[in-house]
């Protein structure tokens, strides 16, 4: 069984080292758990206890073969120790950087502003550089941080879509959004 994804030490310095947030934890994350759920649960399926039938391969099979049940007590234990848990440390990380996105004492802001200044003062010859007359501000870094953790959060809820898709077709967990699963799982730790 997959293990669920380790918190890493939040900081704002890792909110805003985009390499780490992005690729180094959320998509590792996303790949080890979400991105391959189907091996997820195929490794939960307790193998054939009878052996291989020959006369199964001698025939074409027209229809898909059906699915193996997994058993519901190994299933919710999945759901429980390695799914829910890496989702909810993927959620307290996207929290975490999103409260450091609000915090208005960007550090870059000073330098901002003093580039903003020393650029209105420059005279250039249109005629010369017809590039001159544009201004480009950069974007704090704390907007930059907060579009993509907007961003990752609308990728989140299409990963969990998915792969709870996949979770309650081989779970028989139907009718249950994987909100719901999840609120409720979060209640039920809390409670502990």
């Amino acid at each position: 069984m997959s293990q669920p994804s380790n918190k890493p030490t939040l900081t704002p310095q890792f909110c805003f080292n985009e390499t780490a947030l992005r690729v180094d934890f959320l998509r590792l994350s996303r790949a080890t758990i979400d991105d391959s759920i189907i091996q997820n649960l195929n490794a939960l399926v307790t193998p054939a206890r009878e052996g291989f039938d020959p006369s199964s391969t001698a025939e074409r099979q027209v229809q898909p073969p059906r699915r193996r049940p997994i058993d519901p007590a190994t299933c919710q234990g999945f759901k429980e120790k390695v799914l829910f848990q890496s989702w909810q440390t993927r959620s307290d990380v996207l929290n975490y950087c999103a409260g450091v996105a609000l915090d208005p004492m960007d550090p870059d802001l000073v330098l901002r502003e003093a580039e903003t200044a020393k650029d209105r003062e420059r005279v250039v010859d249109e005629r010369l550089d017809p590039y001159s007359g544009r201004f480009f501000p950069r974007e704090a870094r704390t907007e930059s941080l907060g579009n993509l953790i907007r961003n990752e959060r609308g990728v989140e809820g299409i990963v969990r879509a998915r792969t709870w898709a996949l979770v309650t077709e081989r779970c028989g967990d139907v009718g249950v959004r994987w909100e719901e699963a999840l609120n409720r799982w979060r209640e039920s730790t809390e409670a502990r």
